[in-house]
């Protein structure tokens, strides 16, 4: 009997047979060594090759049907590629077993080393994958890694009261101002260096004087305390611009990606001063520091002796005790001793008749008394910047016209008041957006005769000759 070295089985012999009767296992085989012995010589001798274990046991299953037998033939081998497939060939030179005839047909060659090659390369894989994701970090990681020590390390402190901020936060233009160190942390960690923290309830006077000075963006959580910080905020600083984080969400746990939105959906501050204002939750009026502009309480008693100066021209009713006395106007004879207080109705009265005879006398006949320009009718707003507000609703864009009302520049409305300053002369601007006192008065100084908007905010004062439109 032949010996079969299994570790050694390079290729596996498979046939297909076929006899014309019924015969045994060993007729099969013993026909197979007999009919191929001397055929490709000694080398290639079926015996001597089994013998020498290069060629392993021949197995044949085989099966009987309506007088005939077929079954399959199975020779293993150590041989190299050529010789194997030779043996092969023999095999079909096999024509008889026994008295039968017989026919033998190789189906196939095949390569047993296949199978472990698969396994090899498929335990190559795993080993590959566990080394990847557990030994070795990604190139990406170790950027992410030294990014963010990097970043950390460029946090550094403003002012006496030593606020967490970026480096040189002193040095740029326009600041990001936040509430806590985490915070800043977190847009340095994103590339947005010029940040800088509250540090607590109460707003630094450092804080307050840099925001005077700087474009300031204020960049609040999502939630109540946002709201809280923008009224303290509001009372000792000048802020341009503000930032709110999405509901439920703080500024130190946004993305990238969620910290850029934010930033480019910013509003002025007078517009988010009003929704706060609409909702409830804050009353009252901002507080500019601006050294150009008068209080506006001196703003509205002008405005309010505006209105009454046509008085001098019919009939009038004593002023009620608790109004306050118009400022007299600039041609009034010089030297009229302002009356002191009067203590009660009577005396009230008797001074005001004798300031408004006094006034009446030193006016020139031929001089009529000015009163204050009457604003356009809203009619008359041109039909082509009513169809623009239009075309602008729910886009946050604003429009600038020149005094054709022909269009010069379309901008976002988070743009719209730094553009208004660096142009000299405006006809006209549509924008989507609220109506605040800051934007009327700056429109009113570019020489803009129409304003449109979609919403009129806390305006104290409507610059004369102006035509302001909203919508609602």
């Amino acid at each position: 009997m032949g010996k079969t070295y299994i570790d050694t089985v390079k290729y596996l012999v498979y046939a297909n047979l076929e006899i014309g009767g019924l015969v045994e296992k060993p007729d099969v085989v013993g026909a197979v060594f007999g009919q191929t012995e001397g055929l490709l010589g000694d080398e290639l001798d079926l015996r001597e090759l089994q013998k020498n274990g290069r060629i392993g046991r021949i197995e044949v299953d085989m099966q009987s049907r309506g007088g005939k037998t077929i079954g399959k033939i199975k020779l293993p081998s150590s041989l190299d590629m050529v010789e194997t497939c030779i043996l092969a060939a023999a095999l079909e030179t096999v024509d008889r077993v026994g008295p039968c005839d017989a026919k033998i047909i190789i189906e196939k060659v095949e390569d047993t080393r296949n199978l472990k090659r698969k396994q090899l390369v498929d335990r190559a894989k795993g080993l590959l994958k566990s080394l990847l994701i557990n030994e070795i970090p990604e190139s990406r990681e170790i950027s992410e890694m030294v990014r963010s020590e990097v970043k950390i390390a460029e946090i550094s402190e403003y002012g006496p009261d030593k606020l967490p901020a970026g480096p040189g936060i002193d040095k740029l233009d326009a600041i990001v101002v936040v509430e806590g160190r985490a915070d800043v942390v977190n847009l340095l960690k994103n590339d947005i260096a010029n940040a800088v923290a509250v540090g607590g309830a109460n707003v630094p006077p450092s804080l307050a004087n840099l925001c005077r000075e700087k474009e300031v963006t204020l960049f609040l959580d999502g939630d109540r305390g946002g709201d809280i910080i923008m009224t303290q905020l509001a009372e000792v600083a000048d802020i341009d611009f503000v930032a709110r984080a999405p509901v439920g969400k703080e500024v130190e746990e946004l993305t990238r990606k969620e910290l850029i939105k934010c930033m480019r959906s910013k509003i002025p501050f007078e517009q988010a001063m009003d929704e706060l204002k609409n909702k409830g939750a804050v009353g009252g009026e901002r507080r500019r520091y601006d050294d150009r502009r008068e209080p506006r309480r001196f703003e509205r008693r002008d405005d309010r002796f505006d209105r009454r100066d046509d008085r001098y021209s019919r009939p009038m009713s004593p002023p009620e005790p608790q109004q306050m006395f118009p400022k007299p106007p600039e041609r009034s004879i010089e030297g009229i001793a302002a009356p002191l207080a009067p203590r009660t109705r009577l005396e009230q009265r008797q001074q005001a008749q004798a300031q408004a005879a006094a006034v009446q006398t030193s006016a020139p006949e031929t001089e009529p008394v000015k009163t204050a320009t009457a604003a356009p009718a809203v009619s008359a707003v041109p039909p082509e910047l009513l169809s623009a507000l239009g075309e602008l609703e729910n886009t946050l864009s604003a429009r600038f016209y020149d005094s054709g009302f022909k269009i010069v520049k379309e901008i976002p409305v988070r743009d719209m008041i730094r553009s208004l300053e660096e142009v000299s002369e405006l006809g006209a601007v549509v924008f989507d957006g609220i109506i605040t006192q800051r934007l009327a008065d700056l429109v009113e100084a570019k020489k803009a005769k129409v304003l449109v908007g979609i919403k009129m905010g806390n305006v104290s004062r409507k610059p004369a000759g102006l035509l302001v439109y909203t919508k609602s």
